[in-house]
This record gives C-alpha cells, structure tokens and sequence, in this order.
C-alpha cells in the first residue's frame, strides 16, 4: 500500500491551514508542513496538534526554495504536495483514501492530476477548466529546482484524474489584479529573473543534476522579446481555446492573466539581464581598478 506524505509550505495562513487539514483528514499518513520565515502566527501549534512536523526556514517569499527540503522530511515516497489554501473535494479525498489502500501503482506512474478550479473569493466560476495540477507523485520519479513557479519534472507518466481539488484563497485565484497590481507578484518576476542569470543547479535542489535550463526557461534566456511576444498570443489563445473545448465558455480574465504575467517574466528578465551587464563591464573596466 502507498503511504502518503502531506506536504505543505506556507507563510502564517494558520486559519487556512487549519481548514485544509480538517478537510483532509484521512489522505495521509504523515505531515511536513515547512514555514516560510518565522513563525508569528501560531502555526507550529496548530501542526503538532495534528501529529505534524513542522520546519521554520529562512524567509524566501515563495515556497518553491523550500520544497526539495520538504520533500526530504518527508517519511514516504509519494507526496500529496498541497497549498495551504487547497483541499480535496470529497470525491478526490474519498480517491486517495483508496488509494491509500490499494497497491503500488504500475511501474512508471510518477503522479496523478486533478482538475483546479476557477475561484473568484466566494464561489467556484468553473468546473472542468485548468486540469493538469499535479497535486499526488512519487519523489523517486520526479525532479526538481526551487524556481518559483516550477513544477517537479516527472520520469514517469503522470495520470489525469476527473476530480476537483479546490484552491479558495481569500481573494481571487486568478485575473489580472493578481498578476499587475499584487506585490507579490512583482517580487516573483524579480526572482525568476535573477534565477535565470545563473544555473539551476544555483538553486535547492531534488534529484536534479543538470546545469541546462528546461527549454521553457531557456527560451526566455535566449529570446526574451520574442517569447514575451510569442507567450503574450498563443497563451491568450490557448487559455480560451482551452475554456471552450471543457465549458463551452471563454474565460477571458482567466486567460488573459498568466500570458501577460510570462510576457511580464520575460521583461524583466531583459531588464534584469541588461542591468546585470553593465554592472559588470563597470566592474571590468579600467576606472574601477584604481
């Protein structure tokens, strides 16, 4: 039978936190819950009344730098790797209760996804729109590197599942509010775009060796603009395309919100890249000798 590792990494979100281990009762065998910075809000108490380990890391303002960490705190292989602000419908958490049961998976299944709903911070807005989120895998078939925003990077297949797990911040999960007018997001662009500068290897690591760039970030490293462009139109195309061939709808909001936010990424990494250059022809040059 395959046990199971909940693994979560937050800042603060105690409240959240709290809802999504009462929603989650019996899909797991273990807790790893990592905090991003220290711990002001009572978290710790909240994953040691569940029987959890809990783990203070340096402030990142991400949680992907903490997740090869986490994923080696973890007490079994296959991690069901949720956000603090997520938890399964009742269909998904009556699956990986069987799951729990049931025996291995065939050789080469690395996880599973499930379908992530639209939220607009009072009620879901889809019910078919934005599968894919890989939410179940075994840490042996996958890999990965703290970029934010980086999903682990399988060596196995990953199964589609046709349930729901709920993702209901206190605000919106998408538009365009988040991605222009959130700090948050800003200070991501900021960070992927000095993670690019160097190797994925600079960053925490899982099972990940290679010092090349997945072609998605390399492209960005090669041809910014040109990505910026390309990510800006098709993506805008692919999001609604993608809506209407699962709803019958166009969720423009949706849609529109990650292209712009990948134009964006690639922006500032031009930006970033170009300040970068001269700071070190500055550094190279004859006046900064003396």
């Amino acid at each position: 039978m395959p046990a199971t590792s909940l693994v979560v990494c937050l800042y603060k979100q105690r409240d959240l936190l709290e809802r999504m281990l009462q929603r989650s009762a019996g899909c797991y065998d273990d807790l790893v819950v990592v905090h991003d910075g220290p711990d002001e809000a009572g978290v710790r108490a909240v994953v040691e009344a569940a029987g959890g380990h809990f783990f203070e890391r340096p402030r990142a303002f991400q949680q992907e730098p903490h997740m090869p960490f986490a994923f080696g705190q973890a007490r079994h292989d296959w991690i069901l790797h949720l956000d603090a602000d997520e938890f399964p419908s009742d269909e998904l958490k009556k699956w990986l209760q069987e799951f729990r049961r049931a025996p291995e998976p065939e050789a080469g299944i690395a996880g599973f996804t499930c379908i992530w709903p639209l939220w607009n911070g009072q009620r879901a807005v889809s019910k078919k729109y934005w599968d894919g989120r890989k939410f179940l895998f075994d840490r042996r078939q996958v890999r990965f590197f703290g970029m934010v925003e980086q999903a682990v990077i399988s060596e196995g297949v990953f199964q589609p599942l046709d349930f729901i797990l709920h993702h209901q911040p206190r605000r919106k999960s998408y538009g365009l509010h988040n991605i222009l007018l959130r700090q948050q997001a800003y200070r991501w662009r900021e960070c992927i775009a000095q993670s690019l500068l160097g190797k994925p290897t600079d960053l925490a690591c899982w099972r990940w060796e290679s010092e090349a760039w997945p072609v998605e970030w390399e492209q960005i490293r090669r041809h910014p603009l040109n990505t910026a462009l390309s990510r800006l139109i098709m993506g805008t195309f692919r999001g609604l395309r993608g809506g209407w061939r699962a709803e019958r709808r166009l969720f423009f909001e949706a849609s529109l919100g990650p292209p712009i936010h990948h134009a964006m990424i690639c922006l500032k990494f031009r930006q970033v890249r170009r300040r970068y250059r001269r700071e070190m022809a500055a550094a190279q040059s004859p006046k900064a000798g003396k």
